[in-house]
């Protein structure tokens, strides 16, 4: 049986983890209103991808890397090797599966990744399901700090972890219409299309909830693994979201996207945490 604080961290990610993966289905659903135009679909999804990487750095910084940082110190740890350890640790898993796992970008028409017999549109959407494990994982180690720390620690890593629950959910509204417009482009309908980019934020939940069951026995690595998520994020934002958002002639509204997201993110952040 769970203790009293497991449970309560379990239905805070349950609810944190809740929120965002409907907010991919919210912005999956922007198929609906939207046209086969190519070329407004394209303005569409860099915007929305500039906006998800902007709030993916910010949260790095303030949501996962300074928390990550004062937790090591509080640990006695020196702060800043627990810090940038992590970090590069994430990276590396990212460049391992991006390595391993197919997937196919929008604006691209060369897989990567092992070699497979998977559609073209499967390979789509499991391109931002593998964006989705680090901010699940994240939001559910926020959630687990915030059930173990008592008093006003408990109360801050609880405000930043709503804080970052409530920015990776605003992030995944685009983040679900980049995945479905781009789906409604290859020719697939708009209700496949829509449950696809909706399924492709499953696995935030998954692994927010994953990480608050083993809170328990990764408590002495978390400013690691705080570090983790944020290189992990990191890494997607630089490999991925940043280049396809200024890709072809739109590229000044991917930057403007860029500056917004992180604009509102380190602002909730600050408002919340």
């Amino acid at each position: 049986m769970f203790d009293a604080s497991t449970l309560q961290a379990l239905s805070w990610a349950a609810f944190g983890c809740g929120f965002t993966w409907l907010m991919t289905t919210a912005g999956s659903a922007v198929v609906f209103f939207t046209g086969k135009d190519p070329e407004k679909g394209k303005l569409t999804h860099h915007i929305f991808l500039g906006f998800a990487a902007g709030v993916m750095i910010a949260a790095s910084v303030w949501s996962l890397l300074n928390p990550a940082i004062e937790q090591a110190e509080e640990m006695g740890q020196i702060g800043w090797i627990p810090a940038a350890g992590g970090f590069l640790l994430g990276v590396a898993f990212l460049i391992a599966l991006d390595s391993l796992l197919p997937h196919l970008h929008a604006e691209s028409d060369e897989p990567e990744g092992i070699q497979t017999s998977w559609k073209r549109t499967t390979l789509l959407v499991s391109a931002v399901t593998l964006h989705n494990i680090p901010e699940g994982m994240s939001v559910g180690l926020l959630f687990a700090m915030a059930s173990q720390a008592q008093g006003v620690a408990g109360e801050a890593y609880l405000g930043m972890a709503f804080a970052l629950a409530l920015g990776i959910g605003l992030q995944n509204f685009p983040e679900g219409a980049a995945i479905s417009l781009p789906l409604r482009r290859e020719g697939m309908s708009r209700a496949k299309a829509f449950a696809m980019g909706s399924l492709s934020g499953i696995v935030e939940p998954v692994f927010g909830i994953l990480v608050v069951l083993a809170a328990g026995w990764i408590s002495p690595f978390m400013p690691w693994l705080l570090a983790f998520a944020a290189g992990a994020m990191i890494y997607v934002v630089v490999e991925e979201l940043i280049p396809e958002a200024h890709l072809g002639e739109h590229s000044n509204v991917g930057t403007l996207g860029v500056i917004v997201g992180f604009v509102v993110m380190m602002v909730l952040d600050v408002a919340l945490g």
